[in-house]
This record gives C-alpha cells, structure tokens and sequence, in this order.
C-alpha cells in the first residue's frame, strides 16, 4: 500500500502534512492546486489514510484495518464526494454530501474526511454551500479541494483552507522513478520526462501507453515530411490520428519537443541534449535548412495554438493553421 514515501517529489508538501498530523495540528480544510495527472488525488489519499491509522504514526502503516479500508475506498470516515454533471458540482451535491452530513460523527475514527476532486468544478452556489461548513466546522471534520485552478475559489473560501501547490517534479528524479519502478528504458524515458515537464501521472501514462507511442511515432513522421506535403494531406494525417485516445494538446507537446531539439541543434550543434537523438540526422537536415526567425515562428505557433484548443475552437482548423506555417517556416 503506497505511503509518502511513493510519492515522487513534493517535500515540502510531505513535510508540511507529516508534521501536521505528527503535531496533532491538522487543518480543517486544504487546497491541493496542481495541474491535471500531478498526484493530487494520491497525495491526498495517503494524508486521509495515514490520519485515520490505528498505529498513530505520520505514514499510513497500511496493515491495520483502518489502512485495508481506506486502500479499498470503503472507509466510512473517507467520503469521496462525486456529482452527475460531468462540468459542474452543483449545491445539492454539495449540501447532499457534506452539508447534510457533517453533523454525523466519525463512524470508527478521530476524524471525518471528505475529498472533493476536480473542485474547480463547483458553482458559486456551490461554493457558498460549503463555506457554511468552513465557517464553523465539526472539530472532527477535514475537507480537501483538489483542484487544477484554486483561483476559480471563492476569497472567502480560500482564506479558511490551508493551500498547498504541487510544484514540477525534477527531471532527474522522474526519469529515475520511470527507469527504476516502471523498468522504462532510458531513451524512452526521456522522450516521457521532456514531455510531461515535471508531471509524474502524465509521464507515467505516456510511458505505460501504446497509443502515446503510436502517436508519437504518426506526429513525428507527420513533422518532418509536411514540407513535402499537400496540406490536405497533412490535415488527412492529423485527422487519422483521432483514433487514438489522447489529450489532442499532446500532439502540440510532441511537436514542441522536436522544434526544442532542432533549435538546440541549430544553436549548439551539440547531441547530448537532444531528446529525439536516434531521428539526428532529420534534425540535421532541419537545423540547416530552417533560420532561427522561422523555428521562432513555429513555436509562436505551437503556443497560439494552444490557447485556441483550450478555448475549445475547432481541432481540424488549429491543426490546419500550425501545419500551414510548419510548411512555410519549418
């Protein structure tokens, strides 16, 4: 069963939360903020388990009967709070599940934990609902918003949670996990560690996924012959890779990290940094043809594009706009 000690990187949030419950002086309610597949529901299920351990230690000792049911999500102290709406936390499912409950004491333990993932999805109504219960809490109760954007919180509510902020993981320790737990040979664990800039469950996906491997391979092959291309074609290509299922954002990440090494190429004519080192001489080949203004223009690129992915315009037409100015500029 997994501990602090399994969680790659974090410290300070580690220590913060060790000693807090080492200390006796757990906060009634925190903020995780970090990005998407950062560990945040991991963090916070080894701080819920290790506060309701029957050996009373700062790591959950994973072997009481406390620790198997919170392993398993069955603990009735651990309330994982859910909601149908797959864009929103309403009120009711926040006055059904914590409002209405929290006068309820703790069925078997000292404290009563409710976990609200993706949190950033509560409604101002929402919101409001669950500052009463932050306004004069149960002495047993800890509420824990796991969110990707605590900016989206109420100030009100945010001044009553203790906020702590995953920060990237170091490349070397992420290549190390990759390499030594998941036994990801090195080459491909840099490909992971390049692309998942610091997010360990992003990495760990990357590396355990067939499909990103496709798709890196279909961006790849897609990148360096574009210029040879009919846009049509190009944009056939892209589409073709909709079949896998992938965040369509990683197609621009893998783009990048190619750009990234042929400018590193450009500048240096150095090797050892290169992430995509057994495609060299194609780097080669770009690096020499392409002027820094041009490779400068296809990363302005890459970012404009990924403003209008998040702002949820067409993917064949972002697509279409990145692959003209590759055409033109790469």
């Amino acid at each position: 069963m997994p501990t602090f000690r399994d969680v790659v990187g974090q410290d300070q949030i580690k220590n913060h939360l060790k000693t807090a419950i080492k200390m006796k002086k757990v906060s009634h309610a925190y903020i995780i903020n970090g990005e998407r597949a950062s560990g945040k529901e991991f963090m916070a299920g080894i701080f819920a388990q290790a506060l309701l351990c029957e050996k009373g230690g700062d790591e959950p000792c994973g072997e009481c009967h406390s620790c198997k049911q919170a392993a398993s999500k069955s603990h009735p102290d651990i309330k994982y709070v859910t909601h149908e709406k797959p864009a929103s936390i309403g009120v009711d499912d926040i006055r059904q599940q914590i409002s209405e409950d929290v006068a309820i004491k703790p069925y078997s333990s000292e404290y009563k934990i409710y976990i609200v993932s993706e949190a950033e999805k509560m409604t101002v109504q929402a919101q409001n609902a669950i500052l009463k219960t932050l306004e004069e809490p149960p002495a047993y109760v800890v509420i824990m918003l796991l969110t990707t954007n605590s900016e989206s919180f109420l100030q009100t509510i945010r001044s009553r949670c203790v906020e702590l902020d995953m920060k990237p993981v170091q490349n070397k320790l992420l290549k190390q996990y990759l390499m030594e737990e998941l036994e990801i040979p090195d080459y491909k664990a840099d490909v992971c560690v390049a692309f998942a800039q610091g997010n360990v469950g992003k990495a760990r996906e990357m590396a355990m996924s067939d499909d990103f491997t496709a798709v890196q391979n279909a961006t790849l092959n897609l990148v360096k012959s574009v210029r040879d291309m009919d846009l049509s074609d190009a944009v056939a290509g892209i589409k073709a890779m909709s079949e896998y299922k992938v965040d369509p954002g990683d197609y621009l990440d893998i783009i990048a990290i190619w750009y990234r090494d042929v400018l590193l190429f450009k500048a240096t004519g150095e090797t050892d940094q290169l992430i995509f080192r057994e495609e060299l001489s194609t780097i080669r080949r770009v690096a020499q043809r392409s002027s820094y203004e041009g490779i400068e223009d296809v990363l302005e690129a890459l970012r404009k594009a990924r403003i209008r992915l998040s702002a949820n315009v067409n993917f064949d037409l972002t697509m279409e706009l990145l692959l003209l100015t590759i055409q033109e500029k790469g």
